[in-house]
């Protein structure tokens, strides 16, 4: 087994020599995303619309499962497959910028993906927008010569055009909706409309030829709509759409309650995370209740919830009503790496510092932003930490010992703890004031890196969940973009889940 990030400097992907060969996979001309781009920030509005003037994702996501259903789509909305009760699936999230990013996961897993049934997208599977015709260079080039079925759910991203891109893709190529009436004059349905994006009326004309690329019959995956559960083996796999804002409507709730009964172990995939970044977010049902509630329900059997949207790993084992539930965040699939540095001393739902786990470490994040913004201020020399003071300066901050013993001792000095708070490093609970959480979160969006603007290693992760009528082993791989981390992935995390009732 390869080093992990965990082990050493270089089993996180610094110092390396040698770039992977994913390059070799990728299109001659790749779009470069950038978040600080004015007109992509404008295509991508519909979110803050919503926000301001009422979300109708609800609303719209009714009729396209209103329109699944009048074709054929089972109303219970599961997909019950032959699998054998021994089996294993892929979960990534977050996946679509169809950049170095995305394409450095590839070899990666495709090798550790040997063998497994079947592959779970959670969250964002194109950006910006969702376009139908980026599917061909951002779904289904890279993921080609992945030989079984791929099902998914959308991200808000996913959104930004209506879902009409997911919709052809993973519904059996669901027509478009037809138009709604137009909304009374000067109401707020009024004003959404003026602003909301839509799709190109001639989106979508490549798709078809797209498709030649997984066109086998055992890569095909029909779904009956945006949200769905699988039956595989011993468990069921529960997959939700929370829209554009991170909700549920009242609908997709009362299926959620309903599909949830019974003794069958579940696993929750959803695009809102219900424990991130230190914090519990339990994602409200329109109508009453939240999805959390269903989740920690004992009549329902969860054993775990593992969320996108956030693009890089974290997990936290919550215990309830004397079980454990793993609650993960798997978003780094292929968008650029939302920081890990911010996230606090950990101390939620009874989850100390001691159980919880991330990848990046804290201090490969810290060092990772470091470069980033050292090299786009040109101030190299003052920004740039090296992974030990990153690493060293984090422990500092958050009162607990190296997570990765450096190499070489190294000196936290003023200018580390300066370049440390500049960028946003979480804290101790006990001393983060009311003034830091939102300083936090502010540098977490203001330095998020465009792809075109970063290079190796790229810190991203995929999952494989191995099944057994006993348990689930859960593993984290890593993918950096370098050689050593693409022939051999190393695992940055691994748990057990019994799926057995009251074991922990």
């Amino acid at each position: 087994m390869s080093e992990s990030s965990r082990d050493t400097a270089e089993g996180a992907g610094w110092g390396a020599s040698q770039l992977g060969q994913y390059k070799g996979l990728m299109p001659a001309e790749v779009e470069k995303i950038s978040w600080l781009n004015p007109q992509l920030l404008w295509a991508a509005r519909n979110g803050v619309v919503a926000s301001w003037f009422g979300d109708p994702t609800g609303r719209t996501r009714s009729r396209w499962v209103a329109q699944r259903a009048a074709a054929g789509a089972p109303a219970d909305k599961v997909i019950r497959r032959a699998d054998p009760e021994r089996f294993s699936f892929m979960v990534i999230g977050d996946t679509g910028e169809g950049d170095d990013p995305q394409y450095a996961v590839v070899p990666g897993f495709l090798k550790v993906s040997q063998d497994t049934r079947f592959a779970v997208l959670a969250s964002d599977v194109i950006y910006p927008v969702g376009s139908a015709d980026d599917y061909g260079t951002k779904f289904f080039r890279p993921y080609q010569d992945y030989p079984a079925p791929i099902y998914a759910i959308p991200g808000n991203h996913d959104w930004y055009e209506d879902l009409g891109g997911f919709m052809r893709v993973f519904c059996d190529d669901a027509p478009p909706l037809d138009p709604e009436p137009a909304p009374r004059p000067l109401t707020k349905s009024w004003l959404r409309s003026l602003l909301w994006h839509r799709p190109n009326p001639a989106d979508g004309q490549r798709l078809d030829r797209a498709r030649q690329l997984r066109s086998a019959a055992a890569q095909r995956a029909v779904q009956p709509g945006p949200y769905w559960a699988v039956d595989a083996g011993p468990l069921r796999i529960i997959g939700i759409d929370t829209g554009l804002l991170g909700t549920l409507d009242a609908e997709q709730g009362a299926w959620l309650r309903e599909v949830s009964r019974g003794p069958r172990p579940k696993i929750l995939i959803t695009g809102s995370p219900l424990y991130v970044d230190g914090e519990h977010h339990p994602c409200p049902i329109d109508g009453g209740g939240t999805v959390d509630a269903i989740v920690r329900d004992p009549e329902h059997h969860f054993v775990a919830s593992i969320g996108g949207d956030i693009h890089n790993y974290q997990r936290y084992p919550v215990q309830v009503d004397g079980r454990t539930l793993q609650y993960v965040v798997s978003g780094g699939g292929g968008a650029f790496m939302h920081a890990t540095h911010t996230i606090p001393r950990v101390s939620v739902a009874d989850v100390h510092e001691k159980d919880f786990r991330c990848y990046p470490l804290r201090g490969d994040s810290l060092a990772f932003y470091s470069r980033l913004y050292g090299r786009r201020l040109h101030l190299r020399r003052f920004f740039t930490l090296t992974e030990a003071e990153a690493t060293a300066v984090i422990a500092e901050r958050l009162g607990i010992p190296p997570t990765r013993t450096p190499g070489q001792p190294a000196r936290v000095t003023w200018r580390t703890r300066l370049v440390a708070g500049l960028l946003g490093a979480g804290g101790r609970p006990d001393r983060t004031s009311r003034f830091r959480l939102p300083v936090r979160k502010i540098y977490t969006q203001l330095f998020s890196p465009g792809s075109a603007t970063y290079s190796p290693p790229f810190f991203k992760c995929f999952l494989r969940l191995d099944v057994t009528p006993e348990a689930v082993r859960l593993r984290c791989y890593a993918a950096t973009g370098n050689l050593a981390q693409e022939l051999d992935p190393p695992v940055e995390d691994e748990v057990i889940i019994p799926l057995t009732a009251g074991l922990t």
